[in-house]
Formats: structure tokens, sequence, C-alpha cells
């Protein structure tokens, strides 16, 4: 394989895992907490919107990141309400708020599709990315990109090193013996819900002000579901969630290069790659249930209500 073009993917793979690792990264914190949201895909589509229609109208892409970030808290706090104060179902409620952030955004996003901006360009880092091949790969980024390493290093030191990744994990683990310690279990699942909701808006944010920067109906092209299954193949573990995002960007990528070299295989069935890997995965994890157990929050999935 020639050395440029080698370069090139693992570039693009980078920039692909982007959206997939912040949307893992915060659906993991919510699940840490005890609570699955299944609507991460809704919440991702609604950021995406409004924060494309919040750069085009103000002309300024930072603010679209805002809004992105505020929408997806926003999805958020709605989820919050229903599964966690009302003790709805979490899993109906998630798909619910995917069904609801998909019309939504649609409906929102309406006049603005096909509409193009500039976006986010790229901020090579001055000397580190003259380095050879290093500087390409790594350091020649936009700033979300960066930001998304920044975001990784911190849910790792705080599950590692902090009380407040001990809390949460407690609050996971068993809410009841939590709560009888006063540790404040609705505020910490609430807290989770929100950050997971902030970094899926920041994901969509991703997409239309720097991946593809446009806004089209379903551009997510159901990353939110593939980071839900992301979670659950890095077993709850930042570093394996990192590497997971990566390995599925790639595998994105290397479908778009074969169909770029003109390999004779039709290209719905290399469009398909990314989701077949995506089953695959979870039939493999799957077949074993005692790991599963083993590392995912006891609690997660069901309600809590304090007694007093």
């Amino acid at each position: 394989m020639d050395f440029e073009l080698f370069t090139n993917i693992l570039f693009a793979t980078l920039r692909t895992g982007t959206p997939l690792i912040l949307i893992a990264l915060g659906e993991m914190v919510c699940e840490k907490s005890g609570v699955l949201n299944l609507g991460q895909e809704g919440m991702v589509l609604m950021g995406a919107a409004l924060g494309f229609i919040a750069a085009v109208v103000t002309g300024h892409a930072g603010l679209g990141i805002i809004a992105a970030i505020l929408a997806g808290m926003m999805m958020s706090v709605l989820f919050a309400f229903l599964a966690v104060t009302l003790v709805s179902n979490q899993v109906a409620t998630g798909l619910a708020l995917t069904i609801f952030g998909t019309g939504l955004s649609g409906f929102l996003g309406a006049g603005y599709v096909g509409m193009a901006i500039d976006g986010i360009a790229p901020f090579p880092i001055p000397l580190l990315s003259d380095i050879p091949f290093i500087g390409k790969v790594l350091f020649s980024h936009d700033p979300l990109v960066y930001l998304s390493w920044v975001m990784f290093a911190l849910i790792f030191w705080c599950f590692r090193s902090t009380r407040l990744g001990l809390t949460i994990r407690a609050v996971g683990e068993n809410p009841e013996a939590a709560n009888a310690i006063g540790i404040p279990v609705m505020k910490v699942r609430y807290g989770a819900i929100l950050f997971g909701g902030a970094m899926a808006g920041l994901a969509g944010a991703y997409l239309s002000l720097v991946y593809t920067p446009m806004w089209s109906e379903g551009m997510s092209a159901g990353r939110g579901w593939i980071a839900l299954a992301l979670v659950v193949f890095a077993t709850w573990r930042p570093g394996r969630v990192l590497l997971g995002a990566y390995l599925f960007g790639s595998i994105s990528i290397l479908q778009l290069h074969a169909q770029a070299l003109g390999i004779a295989v039709p290209s719905q069935i290399m469009s398909m790659l990314p989701y077949l890997a995506t089953i695959v995965v979870l039939v493999l994890i799957s077949r074993d249930q005692n790991k599963i157990k083993l590392n995912s929050p006891a609690s997660i999935g069901k309600p809590f209500q304090p007694t007093s």
C-alpha cells in the first residue's frame, strides 16, 4: 500500500471515529449510573440540526456547537424526567426519544437541506504537525477531534481516581445502598444523563459542522446505535471505547477506499460493513454472558424510587 494512502486512511479513521467516541463516552457515563438511554440517535440528530441552523443564522460555528450541546441536553432532560422522575420504562422511553428526535430534527431542518457552510477548519498544531507521518495522523485535525481526546482523558481519570467517579459507579451498582449512605442518587443520575446528552449533541455538531458541513435528514446514519453497541463491546471501559470507535471508523473508511480502488464488490455490500461488524461483535459478546454480567453496572435499566 502506498505510504501516503496509508497515512490518509489513518487520518480519516480518527475523524470518522470521533463522533462515535463522543456518543459512546457519554452513554458509558450514563450507563455507569445505572440508566440505559437508547435515545442517542435522536439526540445526535437534534444536535446536528440545531447546531447547523445556529451556525447558519449567526454565521459563527462556535455558537453552533453551543446550540448543539444545549439541544442534546434538552432532549436528555426530557428522557431523565420520564425515566428517572416518573420511573417510566427506560428502554421504551429511549426508543421514543429516538423517534421523536429523528422526526423533530427533520422538521426543523427541512429548510436547510443541502445548504453548505464553511464549517470548522482543521487546526494543525504548530511544530507537531510538521513531524513526518505522526504529524499528519495525530496533529492536523480540527479542534473537536482534540476535544474528544481531552474528554476521554478526563473520563478515564474520573472513574479511575476521583470521588465523583466512585459515586457514579456506586449509584450504578446499588442505588438503594448509595441512597442509604447519603448519596443523592436522583441528582447523580440526572447529571450523568445530562452529560450523555451534551456529548451526543456535540457529536451531532461534529457531523454537521466538521465532518460533512451541511445538514441532511438522518445524517447520523445509525451512529447512535453503533455507539450503544460499542459501550457493551468495550465492557464499560473508556480505553476500549476509544479503541473500538477507531476500529469501527477504520471499517467505514476502508470500505470507501475499496470502492475508490474499484474492488469488484457491490457498493451496497461495502456500505453494510460497519453495521455488519456491529452485529458480529454483539453476537460474539453475547456468547459470554458471565463477562457481561461481571463488567456491566448491576442496576442498569432498573428503576429507582427513593423511600424518603
